[in-house]
């Protein structure tokens, strides 16, 4: 019990609670970032959301939302493992029955 309370100590949620709100602020950063794509989109320069339709900057955002995208499911399944792990790893208690 003593390695819970080591896990859900005050720094350690306020730490996860600091990151969720960085991550929300990065893809909105990034979200907004993209809706400038969305507003001067010009179809005599390509396909709508193609690479060739956007300049270096939208191209920059969209790559670096697939990027975020990509680095979020790395760390969602990174805790996945973590919390298997440790679930595999605590220990069973064997508890008798009628005193058999």
């Amino acid at each position: 019990m003593d390695k819970m309370k080591r896990v859900f100590s005050i720094k350690n949620i306020l730490t996860a609670i600091g990151l969720v709100i960085f991550d929300i602020a990065v893809y909105m950063f990034l979200g907004l970032m993209l809706m400038n794509y969305d507003d001067f989109y010009d179809e005599s320069k390509g396909e709508y959301w193609s690479l060739e339709s956007m300049t270096f900057w939208q191209k920059a955002n969209y790559i670096g939302l697939n990027i975020w995208h990509v680095i979020n499911l790395i760390i969602i399944g990174y805790v996945i493992y973590r919390v298997i792990k440790t679930l595999i790893k605590r220990p069973t208690t064997k508890v008798k029955i009628n005193g058999r």
